[in-house]
């Protein structure tokens, strides 16, 4: 299997410095990121081979800004699935994952973490779009099975917009990373679909919590979904509408110190997606106990409940926040 190895550039000290700083204080970002984008077109050395392409059934993934002033995002609600992670200093940060259809636009997008590799071996050959990355770690990203697509390796599929300040105004077109959408047989992330299990609880509202951060999640009958809110305030798109998934999954996990830092010195956390834990399903204003399970990190993740028989997810987007287990 090929997978495709670029030259990555270094930008000026002053103005990466600057960039860096800013990011760690607004964002937890680790050190040396890059300022993604920042209004430059990168030198490209040569073009790539036709191997290197994304392979037909490719998912694109899409890392995303989740401080305040990155909000509302734009084409969060278009996305099959979206992971929720804890990044420095306690903040979240969002991967949102595009199989079924690709938005026009997606953003703001931000940098990648070395956990993001793991969790995305589920998919084959996944595209990965992020802003930038800690320098020690873009050997770990050029070894990884997937397509990194960074303003670095594909400038005119990204733009700054002008009516927010960087480093939250990078955005995505992602018909010029993938010609179409790869369809659902992409998703091969475990998941199980169809009836609710008998049982559970019914459940009007699900709080989950961060150091710095928070995801709320409250059962809309009328939606027939679970109206979104973070840090206190609804979720919606850019277009103003209300983000509301059919399904949430409240996934207890190890959250570790990776052997990354920002330029604080926050080392940057490690949210392990490869073995077993609790989790909760929240579907149909009810929630599921579950156990979790991914034996290895090619595998997808399986829900299974007391009985033993797999928790099943209600058609629609799912949203899947990592809480830290205790």
């Amino acid at each position: 299997m090929r997978h495709r190895t670029r030259a990555r550039r270094t930008a000026p000290a002053a103005a990466l410095l600057a960039a860096t700083t800013a990011a760690a204080l607004t964002a937890g970002c680790t050190r040396h990121e890059p300022p993604a984008g920042g209004g430059r077109t990168p030198t490209r050395t040569a073009a790539p081979p036709a191997s290197s392409a994304p392979p037909a059934g490719s998912v694109l993934a899409v890392k995303i800004d989740n401080v305040s002033a990155a909000r509302p995002q734009t084409g969060l609600d278009a996305a099959d699935v979206v992971y929720a992670e804890q990044v420095e200093g306690g903040l979240s940060r969002l991967m949102a994952v595009y199989a079924t259809k690709l938005p026009r636009t997606v953003g703001p997008v931000r940098s990648a973490r070395e956990s993001d590799l793991e969790l995305l071996r589920q998919f084959h050959e996944p595209t990965l779009a992020f802003s930038g990355v800690q320098r020690r770690l873009l050997p770990l990203i050029d070894r990884a099975p997937l397509h990194a697509e960074s303003p670095d390796e594909a400038a005119g599929a990204y733009y700054r917009a002008g009516d927010r300040p960087a480093p939250h105004n990078l955005y995505l077109r992602p018909a010029r990373l993938l010609p179409s959408a790869p369809g659902r047989p992409a998703l091969t992330t475990g998941f199980r679909y169809g009836p609710a299990p008998s049982g559970g609880s019914p459940t009007s509202a699900r709080t989950v919590r961060y150091p710095a951060a928070r995801f709320a999640f409250t059962w809309s009958a009328r939606r027939h979904g679970w109206l979104v809110a973070m840090d206190g305030t609804p979720t919606v798109t850019a277009g103003g509408g209300r983000v509301a998934p059919a399904t949430v999954v409240v996934q207890y996990v190890r959250i570790r110190s990776s052997g990354y830092h920002d330029v604080l010195g926050n080392r940057t956390p490690y949210t392990e997606t490869v073995g077993t834990g609790k989790a909760e399903v929240l579907r149909d204003g009810r929630s599921f106990a579950a156990t979790w399970s991914r034996p290895a990190a090619a595998d997808g993740t399986a829900f299974t409940g007391p009985d033993g028989e797999p928790v099943k997810f209600a058609a629609g987007q799912v949203w899947v926040v990592f809480a830290p287990r205790s």
